[in-house]
């Protein structure tokens, strides 16, 4: 299962930064915009591995119907591909009706351009009426979802996980290390513009405003003692945390390294006995 999306690549991040922080510098390795589809397709042609995949990828310069259908294509052709596996909203879209994109969405199914549709960072109140208008209008419904979770947000518990579970809505979250905070290497008093060259708080900031708060760094403090006691790294334990949850269909894993992608698959592999997760989750 391979994640991208439109506004994935090192020229994006970089526009991004320039746009949101008037920062002008290069952190990544490739500066090439759209780098993310684009080197996910150069690989699937020179691999032809491409039936052995299932591909998602979303839209996040807006959702209204011309967007959508600009977009599609343009992954599309970036890809190389001519149906993408799954296609979401990256984020809700105000300014667009949900039932026009929903109708949009539900032409490019119809078209053969996309198999299954779905959301990213939406709520579960966002998620409800989707589904709703779904079911009036006679549109395609979101079958999968992509939000945040880990011990550091699990703002997804009280009322989306629940609602997927009821509705039968696939599970994909992200960030089970929480940006890599998670592997606390970060203290309380970090200096913004020390975070180390590449990670996600240097190349996205913002990041920071979302994990930096003395609940959090409570729980980082558990997960190290936990994982001294069971001999096994934070990152690693923390993972298998997200993992374990029972409305979670696979986590997404961003992976820098190949020792990244070695630890995620010990993660899933490493069987969480239910009284730790338990007792994990309630740290507080």
């Amino acid at each position: 299962f391979f994640d991208t999306g439109e506004s994935y690549g090192g020229g994006n991040s970089q526009a991004l930064r320039k746009r949101t922080y008037g920062v002008e510098d290069t952190r990544e390795i490739t500066t090439e915009m759209y780098s993310s589809e684009k080197i996910l397709g150069r690989w699937i042609n020179k691999t032809g591995v491409h039936d052995q995949l299932v591909i998602c990828t979303k839209v996040s310069s807006g959702a209204s119907a011309e967007n959508i259908r600009h977009q599609v294509q343009c992954s599309l052709d970036r890809m190389g591909i001519d149906r993408i596996d799954v296609y979401k909203i990256h984020s809700p879209d105000t300014q667009v009706p949900i039932g026009e994109s929903l109708d949009a969405l539900s032409e490019q199914i119809h078209a053969g351009r996309i198999s299954v549709i779905g959301s990213s960072n939406f709520s579960a109140l966002q998620m409800q009426e989707a589904l709703d208008e779904s079911k009036t209008k006679g549109y395609a419904r979101f079958d999968i979802i992509q939000p945040p979770y880990s011990l550091a947000d699990r703002s997804a518990e009280e009322q989306l996980l629940p609602l997927c579970a009821r509705e039968q809505i696939a599970v994909t979250s992200y960030s089970p290390l929480a940006a890599g905070f998670l592997a606390g290497k970060y203290r309380r008093t970090e200096e913004r513009h020390k975070f180390p060259k590449g990670s996600r708080f240097d190349i996205s900031p913002a990041h920071a405003d979302i994990y930096f708060n003395d609940h959090n760094f409570r729980v980082i403090e558990h997960l190290r003692r936990k994982s001294t006691e069971l001999g096994m790294p934070m990152v690693r334990l923390a993972m298998a945390w997200a993992m374990s949850h029972p409305h979670i269909t696979a986590v997404l894993v961003g992976a820098r390294k190949l020792d990244h992608i070695d630890n995620a698959v010990a993660a899933k592999e490493w069987v969480m006995d239910i009284d730790l997760r338990n007792e994990m989750s309630a740290w507080h």
